[in-house]
């Protein structure tokens, strides 16, 4: 099994995502590099409270993006 690869997208953020270039149409994101989260499964259903407002706070696209949920 493949180790996963995290980034974050600016240095000040909370959130890692994952690497996934070799894997079309998966993104999946940590908050802490052991529980992974898949952003077309998961969100916002399996985030905690704070965890959806860390998320919205440096995601705002992917906030509009799934506002209907």
């Amino acid at each position: 099994m493949k180790e996963k690869t995290f980034y974050k997208e600016e240095p000040h953020h909370k959130i890692w995502w994952v690497d996934n270039d070799d894997e079309v149409g998966v993104r999946e994101f940590s908050f802490d590099k052991k529980t992974i989260f898949n952003l077309f499964q998961d969100y916002p259903y399996k985030l905690t409270k704070e965890q959806k407002e860390i998320f919205d706070r440096e995601n705002p696209y992917w906030k509009d993006f799934f506002s209907d949920r």
